[in-house]
This record gives structure tokens, C-alpha cells and sequence, in this order.
């Protein structure tokens, strides 16, 4: 198959810009996409398990687990034993997690904005029809 018709190729390097974008837009706020994203849900479901977060941020759970880590090390996120399930532990952002969340965000939106700037209404509802629907096939065509 010739690499121009290699809809995975195109794909990735889109996937690489966005990531470099943003990586350079983060830097100065001291946290790695990785802890953004993580960062970002925390504060939209606080409490969460960290399985669930890295189902949400595109992870794998031990990489959850070493970004949970670097979060607490840092003092913005804090990790308690659920009330009832005492094996599952509760993700909550500190105050300073919140602070650092706020600073990253200043900084990913302009990306996120240009990047959809770009594109008319109905290209980014197509755009986002499309990439829902190859993502919906590829999750049904991978092998176990």
C-alpha cells in the first residue's frame, strides 16, 4: 500500500503537531500533557479511581500510576482510601493542583482554539464525525 494512501500516516503526524503545540505551550506551566489530561478530569470528577482516569486520558494504568505519583510528589493531587472500597483509592486535586491547572489551561486553550480557528463549523463536525467513526472501527478491528 503506497504511504500517501496510508490514512495512518496523515493521522500521526497531525497527532505529533498537536502534541508538540502543546508540549510547548506547557512547559512553562511545569506539568507534561500526560498530567494536564490528568489534571483536567480530575477537576471535572474529583474523586475518580485511577483506572477510570486512564481510561479517560488515553493511558495505560501504570502509566496513570507513575503521573499520580509525579501529581503527589508535587503536592496537587491528593489520594484517600474510598469510604467503602478500601482497595481503590480516590484522586482529588489540592489547591495548588488547581492553581497549576489553571496556569497549563491558559496555555493549552490558545492551541486548542487556533487548531479549531482553522476549520469552519460543518469542516469541524465532519472532521469530528470522521475521526469518532475511524477510532469506533479501528477499537473493532483490533485483535485481543
Amino acid at each position: 500500500m503506497p504511504v500517501e494512501e496510508r490514512l495512518g500516516t496523515y493521522i500521526k503526524r497531525a497527532e505529533q503537531a498537536l502534541m508538540g503545540a502543546k508540549n510547548a505551550a506547557l512547559k512553562p506551566a511545569g506539568v507534561t500533557i500526560p498530567q494536564y489530561a490528568a489534571l483536567y478530569v480530575l477537576s471535572e470528577n474529583p474523586g475518580i479511581s485511577a483506572a477510570e482516569l486512564a481510561r479517560r486520558c488515553g493511558v495505560t494504568p501504570p502509566t496513570m500510576n507513575t503521573v499520580l505519583t509525579n501529581l503527589r510528589e508535587r503536592g496537587l493531587i491528593e489520594r484517600t482510601p474510598h469510604a467503602w472500597h478500601r482497595n481503590v483509592l480516590e484522586t482529588r486535586l489540592t489547591d495548588e493542583g488547581r492553581t497549576v491547572l489553571r496556569a497549563a489551561d491558559k496555555r493549552a486553550v490558545p492551541v486548542e482554539r487556533a487548531l479549531a480557528a482553522e476549520f469552519t463549523d460543518a469542516e469541524r463536525e465532519t472532521l469530528i464525525a470522521m475521526l469518532e467513526r475511524a477510532a469506533d472501527l479501528l477499537d473493532s478491528v483490533r485483535p485481543d
